[in-house]
Formats: C-alpha cells, structure tokens, sequence
C-alpha cells in the first residue's frame, strides 16, 4: 500500500489532466435522501479518467522507449488518452481500435495524432494484434488497466476527492471493467480514510470482479454484455484483483435499465450526458442506498466518461423508464367482444398508457403487448398484474423480459399464417459493413429462414432475432456454425413474449 500512497503522491498527471470538480447532485439527493455528490471525471479533455493512467505511464517511460514509441489497445476512452499523452510527450503512438469502434472515436483519436490500425470485432482480438505488433515493432505496450503507473495514475481521483470533502463519507462507488480505477482508488481511500467503504459497481452481464472475488481467483467469463462497452472486460487485471481483494468492501451488480436510468438521473442533475460505463457508478449508488436503507449518508459516485454515441439517446431514453420502475410492460390476453379493450383501460384508471401494441389475429382472443407508467414503488407492479388477474384477464410480466423489450415490442402481430417449426435465437451482431452478407453465407442454404429483426441502438454490437425452421438434429450443426462466427447467442423458442406474438406454433 505504501508503494502505492508514493506513486499517487508523485504521479505526473496534471500536465494533461484537470482536477475535477465534485458536483452535489440535488435531485438524486432529494429523491434518495442521501448528500449525493459527482466526481466528474467527463469533463477531462478526452471527456474521461484514462488520461489519468495513460499520461502517468508514459511519462515514466525510459528515453529508449520514448524513442521506438507506443501502442495502445482499446475500444475508445484509453486509445484517446494513450493519444493525447503521446501528442504531449511527443512520442510516436499506434492504437489498435476493433473493427466495430464508432466512427466518432476512431476519429477522436486521430485528431490527437496518433496512428490507427482497425483489427477484429472484439478487444480481445484487437489486443492480440497489438501484442503481436509490439514483438515486431519494438514499442512498448501501454496498458489500460494492469499496470502500476496506470493503476496509480487511475489513483489521483481518490486524492483529488479526499481534498475536496473534508466531512463524514458513507462511500465511493466506482465503476470497474479491467479494475485499474477502483485498484488506485481503493489503495488511497483505504490508506487515508479507512473508514470510507470503496464500493466497485459492474454490469451484471459483465461482472469479472464480481466472479473473481467470489471464487477467489480471476476467472474469464465467457461473455460479456456490450451495452457498458467501456467496461466490457472478460477478466479482471492481475494487479487490479490483488489489490480488490484487500480493499474493496462491496461489488454492486447493475442491469442494462438500471444503467440508462442512471444515465438520466445525471443528466437531470448536470444536464450532460454520460456513457453507459459513466453512469455505472450511479446505477449502483442507487441499488445500494435501496438494499441498505440508509439515509442522511455522504455517497459519491465517479462520473467517469461522457463518450457517447448521439444515436445511442433513443434506446438509452426507451430503457431508462423501466430501470427507474416508472414503467410496466405487460402482454394481456383481452377476449374479442365489444367492450373488451374500454373494461381493461377502466381497470388503468388514470395511469398513463406509455405503449399500446396490438393487431387482430383471431375472434377469440387479442393479444395485447401494452407499455403502463408506475408510481415507482416497490408493489407497485405486482399490485397491477394482481388486479388485472382478478378481473378475469391472463397477464404475462413482459417488464424484466430482454427479448420483449430489445425485439417483440417492434414486432407485435407478426403471427405466421400457419405452423412453421421455427427454431428462434437472439444475437449479437458486429456493426460493421459486411457483416450481414458474411452471416448469411456462412449459414449458405442449408437451412431457410423464417423470422428476422435487427435493431440498430448504437452500440458496437447490434441486436437480432432470428428464426429459422431446422430439424431437430441440426440444431448443433447451426449452433457450432454461429459459435464459428464469434457471435454471442441464446436460444429464445420457448421465451414467452416469442410465443405470443410472433410465434407460429
């Protein structure tokens, strides 16, 4: 811890880096009944806490070194800081950005100089590349998370906060993908202010930490959601994890609505809009203050970046609605008769009606897929589903249902006219030109595709729902073929929001 203290102490980050400031955010106070503050580390130049590490890194870099230059891997935040370091330093640097980096990053990092070299769908395969050019080049590899400099670098946020909040502080919540910010951060706390929790916040679909700690040793998940693309990590750093597991007190778990409600809770308050791994420290503050049931506390949360796609708001603004429980989703079977549809909207009473999906598939029941605004209280929605029940109509909870929400809700009356024995899956599909042609002539015209939706939210990855009639013994065949593909997927035939409303039986 001590080596540790003296690296942060002495890390050369201000030449690149502002001391942020730590905002009180009043509307995420009042609602919660916490002194709820923001470090705001999206208002670093490359708009996050990278540079932090990077810079530090590289500027205790030998002359030698300095000279044959550096390469970075990354998606985007660390790229943009290796970057910016480097155009400071004068040194030369190449980053390797998978194939799927938005265009506004790649871009970004060009603008501050450095060399670009696209390889893979994925970071782990463009680190691969990478490793592979610092054996021929001679460069040296500047990490983004498993590094002491970069890990005490990360640290200075810690410093800056303890300077900056001299009174009583419940905890800090700190996003963790690779685990370089909450290793620094919790080092510092822990050796300054022991008293301070030092909470690590992950996407419950990307959750290395979490597994690590719980098995005692790093594991490798074996994927990862790509929403919180920036924390998007399938093993948690060496070093990281060694120091976690001294110092960190608690792993958080957030979903993906939890997220994007999180992303709105710091717009209200800041009016800026963070990315999805920006707001994960939030998403988690929140979880913890309902798990715990504290009030009056001091809680701070890094904001740690603001790198977001503009085409990302409409999905993020969709999804923020459930993760703040202020909407319901549900799929109700109303029996066609006259006067069927004005007694179910009476039962609503004055309840907004977000969303009203529904087409005429036969003369005895109507499927309705019907979106429902919340009090936000905990019963609510079981108090809801309850009524409806008793009053004679089938409700299925569509609220939690991914599958609904990313693909059926767009979908809604798309009943094949007959049985077709489809086979469905959701996937996740690399946003790159050519990926589609690539996808349909890997599967060539072994089997015939019955049901296709894809989605595009912005991401890396888009989303896409897939049906196909394919014989029972093929169904291995196929699913060795996406596993060949490197696409993710999940068989979806026996989902419920499938199978009433666009299942063909």
């Amino acid at each position: 811890m001590h080596d540790y203290i003296e690296r942060i102490l002495r890390a050369k980050v201000y030449d690149v880096a502002n001391e942020t400031p730590l905002d009180y955010a009043p509307t995420l106070s009042g609602r919660l009944n916490n002194r709820v503050y923001l470090k705001r580390e999206d208002l670093q130049p490359v708009f996050s806490f990278k540079l932090r590490g990077a810079y530090n890194k590289m500027a205790a870099l030998t002359v030698e070194q300095a000279a044959r230059g550096v390469i970075a891997a990354s998606a985007g935040n660390h790229a943009q800081g290796v970057a910016l370091a480097a155009r400071k330093l004068g040194i030369k640097a190449l980053i390797v950005m998978p194939r799927t980096t938005p265009d506004i990053k790649v871009k970004s990092v060009k603008t501050h100089g450095a060399k670009t070299v696209l390889h893979g769908d994925s970071y782990d395969e463009a680190y691969a590349h990478a490793m592979e050019l610092v054996a021929e080049k001679a460069m040296t590899f500047i990490h983004p998370y498993d590094d002491p400099d970069v890990i005490a670098g990360q640290g200075t946020v810690a410093m800056e906060i303890l300077r900056q909040h001299h009174g009583a502080i419940e905890a800090l919540f700190v996003p963790v993908g690779g685990g370089g910010l909450v290793a620094g951060i919790a080092a510092y706390v822990k050796f300054v202010r022991p008293e301070v929790k030092v909470i690590a916040v992950e996407p419950d679909d990307a959750d290395c930490l979490n597994q690590a700690l719980r098995a005692g040793q790093r594991v490798v998940l074996k994927q990862v959601g790509l929403f919180a693309d920036g924390v998007a990590v399938k093993q948690v750093g060496e070093e990281p994890f060694r120091l976690a597991r001294h110092f960190v007190d608690e792993v958080v778990t957030v979903s993906t609505d939890e997220i994007c409600a999180a992303i709105k809770d710091i717009f209200d308050d800041t009016r800026s809009v963070a990315e999805p791994a920006g707001a994960l420290a939030v998403a988690g503050l929140k979880k913890y203050v309902e798990r715990h049931g504290i009030t009056q506390r001091t809680l701070i949360a890094i904001d740690s970046g603001a790198n977001m796609n503009f085409d990302r708001l409409r999905y993020v603004a969709e999804r923020s609605q459930v993760g703040e429980h202020r909407e319901i989703l549900l799929a109700v079977a109303i029996p066609e008769i006259p006067g069927s549809f004005l007694k179910f909207c009476k039962i609503l009473g004055k309840r907004s009606i977000t969303e009203f999906n529904y087409r005429y598939f036969d003369d005895q029941m109507a499927q309705v897929f019907v979106g429902i605004s919340s009090s936000g209280a905990e019963n609510d929605r079981q108090q809801l589903v309850e009524h409806l029940m008793t009053e004679g109509f089938a409700v299925t909870d569509m609220t939690f249902n991914e599958l609904a929400k990313d693909h059926i809700r767009y979908m809604v009356g798309g009943h094949p006219p007959h049985a077709l024995n489809e086979v469905v899956y959701s996937l996740a599909f690399p946003e790159r030109p050519g990926a589609l042609l690539k996808f349909l002539g890997a599967l060539g015209s072994q089997w015939n595709i019955s049901l296709f939706h894809y989605r595009n939210h912005g991401a890396a990855f888009g989303k896409v729902l897939i049906g196909l009639q394919i014989a029972d013994n093929q169904r291995t065949l196929f699913e060795q073929c996406l596993a060949g593909l490197g696409l993710t997927y999940r068989l979806e035939t026996g989902n419920p929001a499938y199978r009433l409303f666009v299942g063909g039986g």
